[in-house]
């Protein structure tokens, strides 16, 4: 499984940006992935953000973006979605997205050791 995000860039604080990943799956495609984006700020060590079950009807956030962000997957698209609203300058960052089979459609773990695939990361940036 290789893994591509993007969709990261320079935005004013209270703004937003939609990041992608686009999964590319031989064979299995893009069912049974849990998909999950990790974010590294500067300086820091790589958070948690969201998480997705591979059904898409179980998802997962992070304290510190509940009600601000939401992960979404496009099934026919091989994609995952994380739409960030209500930006602030401690958004900043990398973030990766990462993928891990599943044997259940309902599951999804927040431990990034779990994950068995990672995107490059795309970074976004948060201006005060």
């Amino acid at each position: 499984v290789q893994l591509q995000a993007f969709g990261g860039g320079l935005v004013q604080a209270g703004g937003s940006l939609r990041l992608s990943c686009a999964a590319s799956a031989s064979g299995r495609g893009f069912m049974r992935l849990a998909m999950a984006w990790f974010r590294q700020a500067p300086g820091k060590e790589r958070d948690y953000v969201a998480a997705s079950s591979w059904s898409g009807r179980s998802t997962d956030y992070a304290d510190f973006v509940k009600g601000r962000f939401a992960i979404s997957r496009d099934e026919g698209k091989n994609t995952v979605y994380l739409q960030m609203n209500s930006l602030k300058p401690e958004d900043t960052g990398v973030y990766y997205c990462a993928a891990k089979v599943m044997d259940y459609s309902s599951d999804y773990t927040p431990f990034q050791f779990e994950y068995e695939y990672w995107g490059q990361g795309t970074l976004v940036t948060v201006s005060s």
